[in-house]
């Protein structure tokens, strides 16, 4: 039986990069058939890097069968992987994320979390000597996912380890990684073709946070002028968003990759409370800067008070 390997529901650059990277592994090197698929549409950066690499888009699937042999990367949270994902026979879970907790498995798994920016750093690393034999296009995916998951080092996610990953591979590609990731930035920073609420959407996660169900949202960009020329439909497109989603609110934070910032949008009172709560900031409109906020994982969820 052949093994899929996903992601979670919002496919960014490591959620697209890294299981074409672990089914390549798993097929070539441990001679395991396995197949890389997406549960959703690669968001823009991602889809820049599968063309710039020559990579195939995976399949985007709506389900898993019950039975079927899956591994999971970049995510260990039910709520960003498929209905039913507990009748699945997961068999190996790959992650840089906090433990969850809430999946099942049929018998003893691999587990590996480590506390780096990137899947693709740890697979680097479980990958051994293999990377060697990777083709181009599987170190380019590798490499990409770490540029993109550190923001090319600035996300306080960043270790001494990642950056030294990234520079390996790129001297084995003889790539400018910082020409690659202006490239990649600016492909992540094309919006225009989105509608309010596939942005809302695109990199979002599910928390609840003291008993509130909260649809963090982030965009990362090197243009946020273009995200916040639109706040007010953005705004008025929150409350069908997590009505449809079960949320009680959606939370909008804007990341200037290059002034290093997060702008967060202000629709309501409730959303002020939390602003005012959770980071050092006082709100006086619908928008509030928070300086040096660049990590979802890092230093927006645990901050997170309601």
């Amino acid at each position: 039986m052949t093994t899929k390997v996903f992601g979670h529901k919002s496919p960014d650059t490591d959620s697209t990069g890294s299981p074409i990277v672990w089914a390549w592994y798993m097929t070539e090197v441990l001679g395991q058939p396995a197949k890389a698929v997406l549960l959703g549409e690669p968001n823009t950066e991602a889809a820049f890097v599968l063309k710039h690499w020559d990579l195939p888009k995976p399949e985007i699937i709506s389900g898993i069968e019950a039975g079927e042999k899956v591994v999971i990367v970049d995510t260990n949270n039910p709520a960003e992987l498929p209905e039913g994902i507990n009748k699945a026979d997961i068999t190996a879970i790959i992650d840089h994320h906090k433990l969850v907790g809430g999946l099942e498995t049929k018998g003893p798994i691999d587990i590996t979390i480590r506390p780096l920016a990137c899947t693709a750093t740890i697979m680097f690393d479980l990958m051994g000597e293999a990377v060697a034999k990777a083709p181009r296009g599987i170190k380019g995916a590798m490499l990409s996912c770490i540029l993109s998951d550190t923001l090319e080092f600035r996300s306080p996610t960043t270790t001494a380890h990642d950056k030294a990953v990234c520079e390996k591979l790129a001297a084995d590609l003889g790539v400018n990684m910082g020409e690659l990731a202006t490239a990649m930035f600016e492909a992540k920073s094309d919006v225009s073709d989105f509608s309010d609420a596939e942005l809302l959407r695109m990199d979002s996660k599910e928390y609840t946070v003291d008993g509130k169900e909260l649809r963090v949202s982030v965009l990362e960009t090197t243009a946020p002028k273009l995200i916040l020329d639109r706040k007010d439909s953005l705004m008025a497109s929150m409350v069908d968003v997590a009505k449809e989603d079960g949320a009680d609110q959606v939370l909008l934070f804007v990341v200037d990759i290059l002034k290093e910032e997060a702008t967060l949008l202000v629709p309501n009172d409730f959303v002020k409370r939390i602003a005012e709560a959770s980071f050092p900031c006082t709100v006086s409109g619908d928008t509030v800067v928070l300086p040096g906020i660049m990590s979802r994982k890092k230093q927006i969820i645990p901050a997170l008070k309601v």
